[in-house]
């Protein structure tokens, strides 16, 4: 199955699409400019993120945003990150500070190695030079899990960050942050399974050849919706941002960092960003081939340096859903959250990986007509459909609440507990309030005296 999965895209590759074979033969002065420019810019696109979000915010809720420093404000990134390196750098006296140190890096490092392995482009010649070499700094044929490898070690510095800076508020909050991001790692993973079963490979640069013809969000159109919400989920954001919630943790895992340490890790955030957007445009959204219609008009615009634009330009579409989630949703409730998780999108996602794995098998050995895999998909889709919205009934913790428990005997001294709700805990939001209309005489306004006469 795999060879015979692997023959279409073989045959197919573009002769300016970077195989495997490309890579590994740079000079090492080349190698070095590759990993200064993929440095360059992501701190780069860092700043316009945080300026871009400041300011699309502020349009949702009719103000101005940042407008000061720079032309149309682009330098106010810039001068918060200056301004937060030359504040005064605590470190608790409780802490860890060896760990406490080395958390902000351990969380910020995995953020920038894991884009050494997204194509930002096909092979293109040097200016001045006759060296040929793709706009990516390397690929293996595990790319894809080697991006998954190296995020899952940002969560360590999450969790250290947490625990090294003794306090209750920052390790409940790293606790928090590795539970969510664990979860919600094992969804993406499972999201990213099918892609792996139609290109027939976990090399970057050649799932981006497989797309040439069509794009995987609109085939694997399940597994692009797994992937975007978890990826909410993965990086902390709004509605996501759990670790963060200010009302309940004080900040989260980073309430006792201060200066250039919190400065790193608002940096990690960022990028890990910018990392989960890019890996969505090259496993879904066709890297950087130039959306459809383009190329009819203009045969060039995936060659040279133009699919550089493309590329970035979905990268800067997933950034926005990101901000318009922020400006939008409130937080969810963390209960609410994890179970959406694990009783859904698992769910979910192991159900589309047996129904793609049947489909696929079945589409290359050319066993069953094309209709009834359509039919097939439609039921699958109303399958998932009713598994992604349908709840819970709740019918234990129900039959739970209406057992009648006799109330503890208070100790002397303690302080006195307000008794549970009639039939017991309440699931789901709080019941509504009503309130009654008062009439005149017992309106605040309408006093009456003593003798009975209207004040």
């Amino acid at each position: 199955m795999t060879s015979a999965l692997m023959a279409p895209l073989a045959g197919g590759l573009h002769p300016m699409v970077a195989g495997l074979g490309a890579f590994g033969k740079d000079p090492w002065w080349l190698v070095g400019i590759k990993t200064l420019l993929n440095f360059v810019v992501l701190v780069l696109l860092t700043l316009f993120n945080i300026w871009w979000e400041r300011r699309v915010v502020a349009r949702m809720q009719h103000r101005i945003g940042p407008n000061v420093n720079g032309p149309f404000g682009l330098l106010q990134s810039l001068a918060d990150g200056v301004k937060l390196a030359l504040k005064e750098d605590i470190i608790p006296t409780a802490a860890d500070k060896v760990v406490f140190l080395l958390a902000p890096v351990i969380a910020v490092i995995p953020a920038f190695v894991t884009f050494s392995v997204i194509p930002f482009g096909p092979v293109v010649d040097l200016p001045f030079s006759d060296i040929s070499t793709p706009l990516q700094l390397t690929d293996m044929p595990v790319a894809v899990l080697f991006v998954m490898a190296i995020a899952s070690i940002g969560i360590y510095g999450i969790v250290l960050g947490g625990w090294s800076s003794g306090s209750t508020y920052s390790l409940l909050g790293g606790l928090r942050s590795s539970a969510q991001m664990i979860s919600y790692e094992v969804a993406m993973g499972l999201a990213l399974v099918a892609v792996f079963l139609y290109a027939g490979s976990m090399s970057t640069s050649e799932i981006v050849a497989a797309q040439d013809q069509y794009w995987f969000g609109l085939i694997l159109f399940p597994s692009f919706v797994i992937y975007t919400i978890s990826m909410v989920g993965e990086t902390n954001r709004a509605p996501f941002d759990l670790p963060e919630a200010e009302g309940e943790l004080v900040g989260g895992f980073h309430t006792e960092y201060s200066s250039l340490k919190f400065a790193l890790f608002f940096l990690a955030e960022y990028v890990n960003m910018a990392t989960v957007s890019a890996l969505a445009t090259t496993l879904f959204l066709g890297g950087w081939h130039a959306p459809w219609g383009i190329v009819n008009i203009w045969p060039g615009a995936n060659e040279g340096y133009w699919p550089l634009l493309w590329f970035f330009g979905k990268v800067l579409f997933f950034i926005f859903i990101f901000i318009w989630l922020r400006g939008s949703l409130p937080r969810l409730r963390y209960d609410q959250f994890m179970a959406f998780g694990w009783k859904r999108l698992i769910p979910v996602s192991l159900l589309w990986i047996v129904a793609v794995a049947a489909i696929r098998s079945v589409s290359l050995s050319n066993g069953i007509p094309r209709s009834t895999l359509l039919i097939g998909l439609g039921v699958l889709a109303v399958l998932f459909l009713v598994l992604f919205f349908v709840g819970d009934t709740g019918t234990d913790e129900d039959e739970a609440g209406t057992r009648e428990e006799p109330p503890a005997p208070a100790r002397a001294g303690s302080f006195p507990v307000p008794p549970m709700p009639e039939g017991g805990a309440v699931r789901g939001a709080a019941r509504p309030l009503s309130f009654g209309t008062p009439t005149l005489r017992e309106s605040p306004m309408h006093r009456t005296s003593a003798a009975g006469e209207e004040i």
